[in-house]
């Protein structure tokens, strides 16, 4: 790899329901991008700004997505806005596919995106929306519970290849600032951290949320939070898809707008957004100098 601190670095800006990214297109995996000058780039006063970086490269290319290459052509190397590595991003992933699709690399249709939580099957929809399937849920027996300002509620333990812990509380606020991770006992059962959701009802099959996600605070969307949300929320009324045999929906209120999540009988979890490229540019070298 180059050291992408001696040369312009090329950057596109994104968001899904205001779930924002830095883009940095990479096909050969060329720049080096440490912890440091991924959270210089997601500063919103010193750098560009965003929730996480996407990282474009190309599958074969790297390391860790090598194995996938037949199925996916690109990996979504994602990074959280502190700089440390993630699984997977749901949000991420939509605004991912907008950008191949912005690029030239794909059309409408379908796409496949690696990432580390797997291959993922993207259909970018004429109208706009971007729908992912998202992989199946899994929920592991142990919980824990949070609590917020003298509160505490159980949380559902679900994962959505990262770890999430879905809390219902009466009133949103509750939740507090977010600023920093909500305290969690037995903090054993999440030894790589967690993205922490609080979910209220809004009405039949619809809940919003607020999240704290994981190497990230407070953020505006969270899409594998929207579809822990849904299923955290589909158990807890007795809804359970493999049992009914009928698709489940839940809409999901975030506060950037609106996710509507779909379980289907065999598990696969879908979810439908926006995604949109609001800007392109190229950082100067002298502010990667400095942040070297």
């Amino acid at each position: 790899m180059t050291n992408a601190q001696t040369s312009p670095l090329a950057f596109l800006k994104g968001h899904g329901t205001e779930n924002d990214f830095v883009i940095v297109p990479d096909a050969d995996n060329a720049l080096d991008l440490p912890p440091a000058l991924v959270a210089r780039l997601c500063d919103r006063r010193a750098g560009i700004g965003g929730d996480g970086v996407l990282h474009v490269v190309r599958s074969a290319a790297h390391p860790e997505a090598r194995a996938m290459a037949d199925e996916a052509e690109w990996f979504m190397d994602y990074r959280n806005a502190d700089g440390s590595v993630a699984e997977m991003c749901g949000n991420g992933v939509r605004v991912f596919a907008r950008y191949l699709q912005h690029a030239g690399h794909v059309t409408a249709g379908e796409v496949a995106v690696a990432t580390r939580g797997g291959v993922k099957r993207v259909h970018l929809d004429k109208d706009g929306s971007v729908t992912v399937s998202m992989g199946r849920a899994a929920l592991p027996e142990e919980g824990v519970t949070v609590t917020v300002d003298g509160r505490s509620w159980p949380a559902r333990n679900v994962n959505m290849g990262n770890p999430h812990a879905v809390a219902f509380v009466d009133d949103l606020a509750h939740a507090g600032t977010l600023y920093d991770e909500p305290p969690y006992q037995p903090a054993g059962v999440y030894p790589s951290g967690v993205n922490i959701e609080f979910v209220a009802d809004r009405g039949p099959r619809h809940v919003a949320m607020r999240v704290h996600e994981r190497g990230a605070a407070e953020t505006r969307s969270c899409g594998t939070g929207a579809c822990a949300v849904a299923v955290a929320a589909a158990r807890r009324d007795g809804l359970d898809p493999a049992e009914t045999g009928t698709p489940v929906t839940y809409t999901v209120d975030v506060l950037g707008g609106t996710l509507v999540i779909t379980e289907h009988p065999d598990g696969e979890i879908e979810m439908t957004g926006p995604a949109v490229i609001v800007a392109e540019g190229t950082v100067e070298p002298s502010w990667l100098d400095a942040s070297a």
